[in-house]
């Protein structure tokens, strides 16, 4: 059975909450073993990954950060999508990037619905990455 663990950043927890409800409903429906692991901010999910990179087959990264007034937003943003991607590449392991960018609090909601018809949540994107990964094998022809 395939395990993978899902790093939540809790520091806007409705918005979290709702991200890590759907991707764990993706991922039991499956009948994958998940696991989660609650942490404070957004920047500490790639260390939070690389920790337990060799417990799991694959991660998903849920987490909000809304943009403020300064380059922060842009700096902290790039730093974490490199730096999953580069865990990702040099693990061979699938990381799902379910974090929301936001320019506000609204944008935020919208894409961390539970139902919702206009936007897909951004778990249930992060744990369909994930299981195309997982369940992808290469078909002779």
């Amino acid at each position: 059975m395939k395990k993978v663990l899902i790093v939540n950043s809790n520091y806007y927890k409705k918005i979290s909450n709702n991200l890590v409800f759907i991707a764990k409903k993706r991922l039991f429906s499956k009948k994958l073993k998940v696991s989660i692991l609650e942490i404070p901010g957004a920047y500490e999910i790639p260390i939070a990954i690389r920790k337990n990179i060799k417990k799991f087959d694959g991660f998903i990264a849920l987490g909000c950060i809304i943009k403020g007034q300064t380059p922060h937003f842009d700096l902290i943003c790039s730093s974490i999508f490199n730096s999953i991607l580069d865990l990702s590449v040099k693990y061979k392991k699938p990381i799902g990037n379910g974090i929301i960018t936001a320019l506000n609090k609204t944008q935020a909601i919208e894409r961390s619905k539970k139902n919702n018809s206009k936007k897909v949540n951004k778990g249930l994107e992060a744990a369909n990455a994930v299981l195309s990964i997982l369940n992808n094998v290469p078909k002779k022809i």
